[in-house]
């Protein structure tokens, strides 16, 4: 079974503004996902930081809809001080702090694919391939590859 990780802007991706057509897919894609999470037909690990990012979303109702999809994941990662120090060497790569433990904590996990809809993140990602143990990818192309949409 596939073993993801969302980060926080997967998780809001369903309550952007869908007048995109990106938006609109990439929303539709992880709504795909959530759904065979909840069929459990793939495993979602989460962390404690995704708890402390969703908790700095300025809008209470999305803060609250964000919240309540993100206590579906199967395991939650906690924050220790490995995923800490990783986190700093990932940040030293230029990584933003949240980012940086994101990536910490699906390595920690050992979950086959990041996913997240931050083209800031998937390029860094990408210009860093080798320094991660983690795969990191957009949900949209990520489910396209696996079949899900």
């Amino acid at each position: 079974m596939t073993r993801l990780y969302l980060d926080v802007c997967c998780l809001n991706r369903p309550f952007d503004d869908q007048s995109q057509d990106r938006i609109r897919l990439e929303a539709e894609a992880v709504r795909i996902i959530l759904i065979r999470v909840h069929d459990r037909d793939l495993h979602w690990t989460s962390s404690e930081v995704v708890n402390l990012e969703i908790e700095k979303t300025p809008d209470a109702q999305r803060r609250s809809r964000v919240r309540q999809i993100a206590q579906s994941a199967h395991n939650m990662v906690p924050l220790r001080p490995a995923e800490e120090a990783r986190g700093i060497e990932l940040e030293r790569l230029g990584f933003r702090p949240f980012d940086a433990l994101h990536l910490a904590c699906a390595e920690s996990a050992g979950v086959d694919v990041l996913l997240t809809t931050d083209d800031d993140l998937l390029r860094k990602a990408s210009r860093n391939r080798a320094a991660l143990r983690v795969r990191v990818m957009n949900p949209l192309l990520w489910a396209r590859e696996a079949g899900a949409v």
